[in-house]
């Protein structure tokens, strides 16, 4: 004789059941609480501020907060495309160096007329140094033979010239795409050697991308030949270029650098693909159990591939704002630039256990880090004070993380 179950029992929820209504709740804290930190930091800054400096306080003024958000974008942009790779379970070591070496290429391509040298085989610097060496050779011909020998050299070089002057003035409009081109390419393919050897090797991404640190930061001294390569800002770098992080007011748009503003368009792109694409199912899925994904069919070799490719895209355009604000191409400039980036997306939210993440938290980690910097300065604390508050926030947010991921795990 079969007995009913016992319907009290099975709709009772379990004792440490949370409700549902609760949820929700815990999910938007969550999300805001690197915004409400942000708030906190600059709140008790704008207060040291204002209590130190009295009438000369300056941190709290329109102008610093403009100077902030353009320092920002630099490590922010860098930051969202390491949020994927976190996100993914991944970690990226070389995205400092790979910024630089993306900033070298795009400097160098501009100093050497990259589109003339292409198409003409010469820019007009180097036929320019030619007629001169041609010119020496000649004023040091002493007998006839060689002085008709040497001004035919001098004639021959002098139709170079003008040759190059004469597709100079052609094709130079078309170097600064090109060299464009060439940064965001060059971003693109660090990512994709970054994401094929984690892929094929199957090595720790920790230590792949630490060896390929070194590569670009070499790559970038070789293209730079080991010096900073200084192209002429009036004639070869364009303004738009010189405006993407400018504070001064011509340069702003609504307020802001045009740079801001298209780091934020960025930030919104991404989060949509994050979230409203298969793609960014499979990165969280990646990041989760990287076994289970590979069980449900997703192909993970490529997709990791394609994690880091993104992210490179991400570095080139880095390297298009690094090279705005210096306007040179260093190739050390990136030098430590990588912990930044991934302090942004730790102080965000992000687990570097991988499979938790957002946009919004790497934006709002990258902010606070530049408030504090920015406000350590106007209060007159020195270089060593900012990077001890930095590691200790730093620690501070791995330790959180640590601590959530062990009660989730109870």
């Amino acid at each position: 004789m079969s007995h009913a179950p016992d319907s009290s029992a099975a709709d009772s929820p379990a004792p440490s059941a949370r409700p549902a209504s609760f949820l929700p709740w815990r999910t938007t804290f969550d999300l805001l609480r690197p915004f409400l930190a942000l708030v906190v930091v600059t709140a008790l800054f704008c207060a040291a501020d204002w209590w130190i400096n009295q009438e000369k306080a300056s941190f709290y003024t329109s102008r610093s907060m403009r100077t902030v958000a353009a320092q920002t974008a630099t490590v922010a942009v860098a930051a969202l495309g390491m949020t994927v790779i976190i996100i993914a379970g991944g970690i990226d070591l070389s995205v400092g160096t790979a910024i630089a070496l993306c900033a070298t290429v795009l400097a160098w391509s501009l100093k050497e007329d990259v589109v003339l040298l292409v198409v003409h085989g010469d820019n007009v610097a180097g036929a320019t140094q030619k007629l001169k060496v041609a010119l020496e050779e000649l004023d040091r011909s002493k007998n006839e033979p060689e002085a008709t020998a040497g001004k035919a050299l001098v004639d021959r070089r002098k139709e170079h010239l003008e040759r190059t002057q004469a597709a100079s003035r052609r094709w130079t409009r078309w170097t600064p795409c090109l060299a464009l081109g060439l940064a965001l390419g060059c971003g693109c393919l660090c990512g994709l050697v970054n994401g094929a050897l984690v892929s094929y090797l199957r090595l720790v991404p920790f230590i792949v991308t630490l060896g390929t640190m070194q590569v670009y930061l070499g790559l970038a001294k070789m293209i730079a030949a080991e010096t900073t390569v200084r192209p002429d800002n009036a004639t070869q770098v364009p303004a738009w270029f010189g405006d993407l992080l400018s504070v001064r007011p011509q340069a702003l748009w609504l307020g802001l650098p045009s740079g801001v503003w298209f780091t934020l368009v960025l930030a919104v792109v991404l989060s949509a693909v994050l979230h409203f694409t298969v793609f960014g199912r499979y990165v969280f899925a990646l990041g989760s159990n990287e076994a289970t994904a590979r069980l449900c069919g997703i192909n993970v070799r490529w997709n990791k591939i394609a994690v880091y490719a993104l992210s490179g895209l991400f570095v080139g355009i880095a390297g298009l704002y690094q090279f705005s604000r210096l306007t040179v191409g260093n190739p050390t400039s990136g030098s430590g630039l990588e912990l930044k980036v991934i302090a942004s997306v730790v102080i965000g939210g992000g687990s570097l256990n991988g499979g938790r993440g957002s946009v919004l938290g790497t934006l709002t980690g990258a902010l606070i880090m530049s408030v504090i910097t920015s406000g350590c300065t106007a209060l007159g604390l020195t270089n060593p004070i900012q990077d001890m508050i930095l590691g200790i926030i730093i620690v501070a947010a791995v330790t959180i993380d640590q601590l959530r991921q062990r009660k989730q795990a109870a």
